[in-house]
């Protein structure tokens, strides 16, 4: 049985890290799984890339491009520029060798110019068994990543608050009458990478015909463990005796990321702690003058391009604090209970499902910034943290390892090759 999976990516963006996971858990518990995308990012041998020569590469960033030209009149301001897909350009995957000689098409995130509507039609209608698992939102929405609360897609879009002129009939309501067609053929298999997702795909007029699953990203638990926290806080310049906040940086800009939220509960901690005992650890593209802002010290690590140094950088925190108000299954999340350490994050998305109130985190009430803030306090001073600890790896080890989520996979996939 040879699986092909397809992805934009291979390393660029958290949904192409997600998939990447996923084939190399199936590659590393026995089965023939290749990764082909249309760019390649990374350095992995066993990822194909689509685009080899220089011109291939520059038609694909031209097809990036031209999608984004062309969304440019509609939308509502520039914080929303890459929150909203038409998918009207991108190529014929299914001329490609590997995808002829492949018994089952694993989808991934194809935005951004790799597939259009019109290419994923004819990947449904190839004849080849297709299992699409999702990363966020878009396959049954009129275009947005993620919905904001907007409940049309269970209807038909239209309307779309994404859009600089909403109307009954606007581009978001083109989009959903375009993917219609495209899936009319019901010809593939949805899993959701969280409940959440799964559900909330179900309750969608594109899918509410289409056999769904929920599996969730896997993890290489042998890779992604903890440390020793005072060698990892000495390796990275930090303090052996302060108490570290770890978070992401975000786009301050995008209010699904929540840092509105994340800034007021740590003005919630100042007023609480007076004693300076905390500090805040940020990773990732930030801005400086943000940061500066923030009622503690900051110790910005930048962009992190190692692994190893990831790894240290959840050792060295006693909790990360992931203040989203709508996210399918955050990478961060998984990495830092594969690494002992608890989570803070709000009752929303496919958080809930990764972290168990008070067992290995806290799940604060959605959009209190006064919660989130105990949440990092309760997290903090818990009399049972090393408990917290253990059973965020735990909870890793027995939902989300390498060998679970490729034997459930495997298990799809001959159950769509037999029927």
């Amino acid at each position: 049985m040879k699986i092909v999976h397809l992805s934009t990516w291979d390393t660029n963006g958290g949904a192409a890290i997600a998939a990447f996971r996923t084939h190399k858990a199936m590659l590393n518990n026995g089965l023939d799984s290749t990764f082909l995308v249309q760019t390649k990012t990374g350095t992995d041998s066993d990822v194909v890339s689509y685009t080899e020569g220089f011109l291939s590469k520059k038609l694909a960033f031209g097809r990036f491009v031209w999608e984004r030209l062309t969304f440019l009149p509609h939308e509502v301001s520039k914080n929303i520029r890459f929150a909203f897909s038409t998918a009207n350009t991108g190529i014929d995957i299914t001329s490609h060798p590997l995808f002829k000689q492949a018994d089952v098409i694993n989808l991934h995130w194809t935005n951004f110019g790799f597939l259009s509507l019109s290419s994923l039609r004819k990947v449904f209608e190839s004849g080849k068994p297709v299992i699409w698992t999702l990363y966020d939102m878009w396959a049954f929405t009129g275009g947005c990543h993620y919905s904001e609360g907007c409940m049309n897609f269970q209807s038909h879009c239209g309307n779309c608050h994404f859009l600089r002129n909403p109307s009954p009939k606007d581009l978001s309501f083109s989009v959903f009458e375009q993917k219609i067609k495209a899936f009319q053929s019901n010809k593939f298999t949805v899993v959701g990478c969280s409940n959440w997702l799964t559900e909330t795909a179900q309750s969608g007029a594109l899918f509410c015909n289409i056999q769904t699953k929920q599996i969730f990203t896997p993890i290489d638990s042998s890779l992604f463990k903890a440390k020793d926290k005072a060698k990892a806080r000495t390796e990275l310049g930090l303090s052996t005796s302060k108490k570290l906040v770890l978070f992401g940086a975000m786009n301050t800009q995008d209010k699904r990321k929540g840092f509105q939220y994340l800034v007021e509960s740590l003005d919630f901690l100042k007023k609480w702690e007076e004693n300076d005992e905390i500090e805040l650890v940020v990773f990732g593209k930030a801005n400086e003058e943000v940061l500066n802002a923030l009622p503690f010290k900051v110790n910005n690590l930048g962009t992190i391009n190692s692994t190893e140094k990831l790894i240290n950088i959840y050792s060295a925190a006693n909790v990360l604090v992931v203040p989203s108000l709508e996210d399918n299954l955050p990478n961060t999340i998984t990495e830092a209970l594969s690494c002992s350490t608890p989570v803070v994050a709000f009752d929303a998305g496919g958080m809930p499902e990764m972290i168990d109130h008070l067992q290995n985190g806290f799940i604060a009430k959605f959009k209190s910034s006064e919660d989130l803030a105990k949440g990092i306090l309760t997290i903090l001073e818990s009399d049972n943290y090393q408990a917290l600890c253990t059973n965020a790896r735990l909870k890793i080890e027995d939902n989300f390892s390498e060998k679970i989520i490729a034997q459930k996979y495997r298990q799809l996939y001959n159950s769509v090759l037999n029927n």
